[in-house]
């Protein structure tokens, strides 16, 4: 009997877990943000992105990060760039400069914050990705 009872117990415990929902992280557009990106829901993320935390250094977390992120994602540079092209004016980056290349730039303006996105080809269908945020006190607004 005390066996039996051990065994629906241990069954009980097992499926609750296996029920139980991780809750789905948010970027600024309402999107789900993989859980590697959490701390920079401002940033749209191509599906599936791998970080490189011995690359990566920043501060602070949320709308207030700065620093390089680093990342690569298994799509061709052109496809990256013209994610970054799509996706970053739909939560309110501004462009201020893009320039396609073998290592293209991208610098964008929201609020009191800038951003610099490079892409590196890293293989015929992969590339490394360069965030960088800082703040922007310079006076240079973005464009309504």
């Amino acid at each position: 009997m005390l066996k039996n009872s051990i065994l629906a117990l241990t069954l009980v415990v097992i499926l609750s877990a296996c029920s139980s929902e991780r809750p789905i992280l948010k970027g600024v557009d309402g999107s789900a943000v993989p859980p590697a990106f959490a701390s920079f829901p401002d940033i749209p993320f191509p599906e599936p992105a791998y970080i490189d935390m011995s690359e990566t250094r920043t501060l602070g977390s949320g709308q207030n990060w700065s620093g390089s992120l680093i990342f690569s994602a298994p799509y061709s540079a052109n496809s990256i760039y013209d994610f970054y092209i799509s996706e970053m004016p739909k939560i309110r980056w501004s462009e201020v400069a893009v320039v396609r290349a073998k290592i293209s730039h991208m610098t964008y303006l929201r609020d009191r914050r800038a951003v610099q996105i490079l892409i590196e080809r890293k293989g015929n269908d992969e590339s490394l990705i360069t965030i960088t945020a800082i703040p922007n006190d310079t006076g240079v607004t973005q464009k309504n």
